[in-house]
């Protein structure tokens, strides 16, 4: 069973599903979407994450780099092409400007820190989110999570891209999950390879296959949109995953106002943005999104 590294376990979420929830952040994700919330989650291997604005300039880490790729003479910039991924760096450094992103943790290690807010997701009717990243990634390993939170009486809820192996997922996955929110982003195929980095074949037939699996198995399904500008908010996207969910049978989607949260996230991680998404570092007027969802209201079709 492959272990996943996890990035975050995020106790407290309203975002993530019914009621109070921890959110389980997996690390590692098959699609690149570029315009993606959470970057650090793509890879699957740890990653180091640098803070200038957080860097006191003490020099620390330019000590302990065995590489050199730390200096002192530029604080708070790190040679990535000298750098090995030691982490020595981020055990030292007093203001956690440089951190480890990805820890590897064992289900019971998860289970054990989740079982200590069971009370609040009872009051609530809430329960365990597993996210990321993409859980399906690991489904060994994250159906076994699911299993040993079931046991504990936790429901779990999980967010996926929808781009896995159904077969692999239903066997593993979907009897240990009370919920599932599932992104559809871009009807165009050829758009969704440019912006996702893979063919939407896989995701729309697992859709359909989730829609009419969710009555069977007992768990509730909900199909979502993140609304990007210019890409994925179009008139004509967002109308063809409109009349696409007709056909289907689907009466209820969310629409996920763009979030700009994840800008600086990347300079973080030493990553490049998209040409494309230059200057998108704001939130979308409420006029946009309004217009976004009258798009589906007037196809019957709740938001």
């Amino acid at each position: 069973m492959k272990v996943p590294l996890v990035l975050e376990l995020k106790g407290n979420s309203l975002d993530d599903g019914p009621g109070i929830r921890t959110a389980v952040f997996f690390k590692g994700c098959p699609m690149r979407c570029i315009w993606c919330h959470n970057p650090e989650s793509k890879r699957t291997e740890p990653e180091l994450s640098v803070s200038t604005e957080d860097c006191i300039g003490c020099g620390t880490c330019a000590k302990v780099c065995p590489e050199g790729a730390a200096s002192p003479r530029r604080p708070g910039i790190v040679d990535r092409g000298k750098c090995v991924r030691c982490f020595a760096c981020t055990a030292s450094c007093p203001p956690k400007a440089l951190q480890r992103v990805g820890t590897e943790m064992s289900v019971e290690e998860i289970t054990e820190k989740c079982v200590k807010d069971k009370p609040f997701y009872d009051v609530s009717g809430g329960g365990v989110t597993l996210t990321g990243g993409e859980a399906t990634l690991f489904p060994e390993y994250a159906g076994a999570l699911a299993k040993r939170l079931t046991k504990e009486g936790i429901r779990v809820h999980l967010e996926t891209c929808g781009f896995f192996r159904y077969e692999t997922v239903k066997e593993h996955l979907l009897p240990y999950i009370s919920g599932i929110y599932m992104d559809v982003k871009i009807m165009d195929p050829e758009a969704h390879q440019k912006y996702c980095g893979v063919p939407n074949r896989p995701v729309l037939e697992n859709l359909r296959r989730l829609h009419c699996d969710s009555a069977e198995m007992g768990f509730s399904f909900l199909s979502r949109t993140p609304l990007i500008p210019g890409i994925t908010d179009t008139d004509e996207n967002l109308t063809a995953i409109a009349d696409m969910y007709r056909e289907i049978g689907i009466t209820k989607t969310e629409l996920l106002p763009y979030n700009p949260t994840w800008y600086k996230k990347t300079a973080k991680l030493g990553l490049k943005r998209d040409k494309e998404l230059e200057g998108l570092d704001h939130w979308q007027p409420k006029e946009k999104i309004e217009h976004c969802k009258a798009i589906f209201q007037k196809r019957g079709i709740r938001n």
